[in-house]
């Protein structure tokens, strides 16, 4: 599926508080993790957005939040189907999260099926009214997009270490140089510092 294009927002209210979130690919080890800085006045599908950019997915698939027994997604998209959610850009954060410890799950391509668990690690109160969202900290690359989830994560792993037959050194073409170590933040923090003066002009 495309990418899709989220109109701009002209205003948002001040934020009250800034939240420290801690976001986890589950099920993979060793650890794939990022730890977020966000305002509790983006919505849910801002917070999708810093997701994608911290992690380094292309944002090329569907996502969906799951908060206790509700789920939120791009409502636009599915309102007529069995993937019907509620709409995330109806959701703020401050509406969602409620207190430190609290944990959700938000999933990223429903065919390879990424499940990350985010845990509120801290709120504390915001010293300006729209202050952006920042990468603190993280590990390792995520997974390559379209490689079949957990198992095909793993069989490229296997791949880049030793291709030994016609197809796997066709998979190691495709991986390219995908490296699992890497985690520029810097770079991550660039473009979250982009969507942020995207977001509140």
């Amino acid at each position: 599926m495309p990418k899709q294009k989220r109109a701009r927002r002209r205003w948002m209210p001040p934020a009250e508080n800034k939240l420290q979130l801690k976001v986890a690919l589950q099920c993979l080890r060793p650890p794939i993790w990022r730890r977020l800085m966000a305002p509790d006045n983006f919505t849910l599908g801002d917070l999708h957005e810093v997701i994608q950019i911290a992690m380094g997915w292309t944002n090329s698939h569907l996502h969906a939040f799951r908060i206790g027994s509700l789920q939120y997604g791009m409502a636009e998209l599915d309102r007529d189907s069995e993937l019907a959610m509620l709409d995330e850009e109806s959701a703020p954060l401050r509406k969602v999260i409620r207190r430190k410890g609290q944990k959700f799950t938000y999933e990223y391509d429903f065919g390879d099926s990424w499940l990350h668990e985010i845990v509120v690690e801290k709120i504390e109160p915001s010293d300006e009214p729209h202050p952006r969202a920042v990468c603190l900290d993280g590990k390792r690359a995520c997974p390559p997009e379209d490689c079949g989830g957990e198992p095909g994560y793993a069989h490229v792993l296997r791949v880049l270490k030793n291709a030994s037959t016609p197809d796997d050194r066709e998979l190691r073409e495709w991986a390219g140089d995908y490296d699992q170590e890497l985690f520029d933040i810097n770079g991550v923090n660039q473009k979250l510092q982009g969507k942020s003066e995207s977001t509140h002009s």
